[in-house]
């Protein structure tokens, strides 16, 4: 196949990449490599070595661009996104216009383009505050954060287009992905450099808040099965394990991992926009894409810990990266990439 990945230098995106590659797939990589996150040009060390491999630098707000790169493609797989709760609650606007205009012009050029079939990435915040109990696709979604706004936003185009004008689309839920390169700015990034470094890790909240935490390579995996299932007619599907764990929980795993269960947690008030729990039923993602989550906690965190150890040179850029973006003095680190416009 041809396929189009929006993002494909982030998180999920670098992964995925990777993943499709060693599969014989074509695949053609987006990235704006902004600032928040610019560093994460060294995910695809790997994949810009390969011949069945090209890397367009561009945004999705450039809608022209989109429609050029689109042309043929069988699967556009879109993770661009500006990602983060607390960063939405800070610039609505900005999470507006990547989220959910950005999504809409990749549909536009997915249609002009004749694509066959999109993958949105959503997330499970669109659910907003639910209490302890597993949510299906059928529950009210009542987001409580521009971000999932946004996303639910974007959930709502990609079914109209099929609807609408045919374009077989669909929205993968994901509830709450770790793992290897996983951004800086995320829960379980900050709390194992905190108990590597001695440093009591630092909850908001009582810490009994809940999370159904789903390993990268399990949603990578869930991704593929979208590729080559049936036709899935704009449904949003959850991606989850089935199986939430407290934050408390989650900082005792990392700590018995690290060997530092000396380290009593200190606790803040819960930052707004936060949710109490995630919590997904992932039956219809078994139904439909014939996919389950295949990592369990312990493994992923084991997984995680690992990778971070062994890549201080990549942690060290990354961590460069965020400090840049929150602080006016800080020196912004230059992307050895930025001047090119297309990257074979």
């Amino acid at each position: 196949m041809k396929v189009i990945i929006t993002g494909a230098a982030g998180f999920i995106g670098s992964n995925l990449t990777e993943r499709l590659l060693n599969e014989d797939h074509e695949v053609i990589g987006i990235d704006n490599f902004d600032d928040y996150y610019s560093g994460k040009s060294l995910f695809l060390e790997q994949s810009m070595a390969h011949p069945n491999f090209s890397l367009i630098h561009g945004d999705i707000l450039n809608l022209q661009l989109l429609k050029e790169t689109m042309k043929g493609a069988d699967v556009v797989i879109h993770l661009a996104a500006q990602a983060g709760v607390r960063i939405s609650v800070k610039d609505p606007l900005k999470s507006h216009m990547v989220n959910t205009v950005g999504t809409l012009n990749v549909l536009m050029a997915s249609l002009d383009g004749g694509v066959k079939r999109v993958i949105n990435s959503s997330s499970s915040s669109v659910y907003g505050n639910i209490d302890d109990r597993s949510v299906t696709e059928e529950d009210l979604v009542i987001p409580v954060s521009p971000y999932a706004t946004s996303k639910l936003a974007a959930e709502i185009y990609c079914r109209q287009f099929y609807e609408l004008y045919g374009l077989d689309t669909v929205s993968l839920r994901y509830f709450t992905v770790y793992g290897p390169r996983q951004r800086p700015d995320m829960a379980i990034r900050i709390f194992t450099e905190s108990i590597l470094n001695g440093l009591p890790p630092k909850i908001y909240g009582d810490g009994e808040q809940s999370r159904d935490f789903t390993y990268v390579d399990d949603v990578v995996a869930a991704i593929c099965s979208a590729m080559s299932a049936p036709e899935l007619k704009g449904v949003p599907i959850n991606i989850s394990g089935g199986k939430p764990i407290t934050i408390n929980r989650l900082v005792s795993e990392l700590q018995a991992i690290c060997g530092r269960t000396d380290l009593d947690p200190i606790y803040f008030p819960p930052q707004p926009g936060d949710v109490n729990h995630t919590w997904g039923d992932p039956t219809l993602a078994i139904k439909l894409l014939n996919w389950k989550a295949r990592t369990g906690i312990r493994e992923g965190l084991r997984n995680y810990v690992e990778w971070y150890v062994n890549n201080e040179e990549r942690r060290t850029i990354l961590s460069s990266d965020i400090s840049s973006t929150h602080s006016a003095t800080s020196m912004s680190i230059s992307n050895p990439l930025d001047d090119l416009l297309i990257y074979k």
